[in-house]
């Protein structure tokens, strides 16, 4: 196997990954001034982007006896199970397992930022794997729209998974949990399922999911204070 990059790959990668980073830095930049801890902020970022192994693993295993060449079919398996449900737990799991245990929230918006954190760290070796394993199906272009749109709907659902989580972590109110796995889950399944059959439609999600975070943050700006 030949792991050297073209010109063309490289220039790619790049500007994939470049949003991902500026993205994550910004956020960092802001949230430090509020107290978040650099430690378990690089750790997070650290396991967000290691769980795109086991991620991988599973989303092959799904693919290989489930997919059976009919586009629907194999359409909502990449959306909701080899995509939304199987990545989404795995982000989840590092906020429940080792974010929860290690971290005493205070205030809404410290699970947000690690929900982002976890999210953006993934999304940036997904991008890597996207446009080095997978660049030769796809054109320069549609790989650049794909990549971004993805870095979007990552981040965008670590936000609504860190807003719900947080609800969780501080009152300790159980439901949030349902709330912040299924929702991403629901997100993520309708964007992989729509971008594989109708790309256009599928980016509307991300349209829809920004205004759905809009409304949450008006109904409870009092309380997230970000």
């Amino acid at each position: 196997m030949n792991f050297l990059l073209t010109d063309k790959e490289i220039f790619t990668l790049i500007l994939t990954s470049f949003p991902a980073i500026i993205l994550l830095f910004s956020y960092f930049i802001y949230f430090k001034k509020r107290g978040i801890d650099q430690l378990t902020f690089s750790k997070v970022f650290l396991a967000g982007l290691l769980i795109n192994f086991p991620a991988s693993i599973f989303n092959s295993v799904i693919l290989y006896f489930f997919e059976n060449g009919n586009k629907i079919n194999d359409s909502l398996l990449i959306g909701f199970f080899a995509g939304g449900l199987v990545e989404e737990l795995l982000k989840f799991s590092i906020l429940y397992f080792f974010v929860l245990k290690t971290n005493s929230f205070k205030t809404q918006f410290e699970a947000i930022f690690y929900g982002i954190t976890v999210s953006v760290g993934f999304a940036l070796l997904e991008n890597f794997h996207y446009v080095y394993v997978l660049f030769k199906n796809y054109s320069n272009q549609m790989a650049l729209l794909r990549s971004y749109s993805a870095l979007m709907l990552h981040s965008l659902n670590g936000i609504v998974m860190g807003f719900y989580f947080s609800f969780f972590a501080i009152n300790k109110d159980k439901k949030f949990l349902g709330f912040c796995i299924l929702l991403p889950i629901i997100f993520h399944g309708t964007y992989n399922f729509l971008v594989s059959i109708y790309p256009l439609y599928g980016y509307c999600v991300i349209v829809i999911m920004v205004l759905f975070i809009f409304q949450l943050y008006r109904n409870f700006k009092n309380i997230i204070n970000i």
